[in-house]
């Protein structure tokens, strides 16, 4: 799994539908998810630290939540079927664990408010993520040839007597 962090909220250009945008720690990678308008309002007002007058649905989710010691331990979008992303909610009070079923529109918005990791299976990344870097991809795998090229059969010979790399190989 890749934990991923939300980048923010995009309109898509040809059909003016919201997408959050989720990026991974190196921020090389990003997963656009389409979200209705009221799940960008609610990852919104999220990500500004809005608070209502009156708590709207996922605050209303978060405080029954905390009322009642649950902990929302991490959300995890676990797949893509059919152009539609799947997640689940890890809820966990004192030493039980439960996994609720949720959109991951609604996960994003409540992990956010209850500033809870959010993870992507590498499936997922792999088929529907977007290259933010490529000149960095490009480059590591430049980096990454000239490594092999340079490698040599004895760097990964071991002395029989111990741990110690052998003469040759300490060059």
């Amino acid at each position: 799994m890749i934990e991923m962090n939300v980048a923010g909220i995009a309109l898509d250009a040809a059909t003016r539908l919201p997408i959050v945008l989720l990026k991974d720690a190196t921020e090389r990678r990003a997963l656009p998810i389409w979200i209705g308008q009221s799940e960008a309002r609610a990852i919104l007002s999220a990500l500004e630290s809005e608070r209502p007058p009156r708590p709207m649905t996922h605050d209303l989710l978060v405080n029954c939540l905390d009322q009642w010691d649950i902990d929302l331990e991490r959300v995890v979008i676990h797949s893509l079927q059919d152009n539609t992303f799947y997640a689940v909610l890890t809820l966990q009070q004192g030493d039980t664990k439960k996994e609720v079923d949720a959109r991951p529109s609604d996960a994003i918005a409540l992990a956010l408010r209850m500033d809870s990791p959010i993870w992507v299976l590498e499936e997922v990344v792999a088929d529907a993520s977007i290259p933010v870097d490529q000149e960095a991809d490009q480059q590591e795998l430049e980096e990454f040839r000239a490594f092999i090229d340079t490698i040599r059969p004895e760097d990964f010979i071991q002395s029989r007597g111990g741990n110690e790399p052998s003469a040759e190989s300490s060059e």
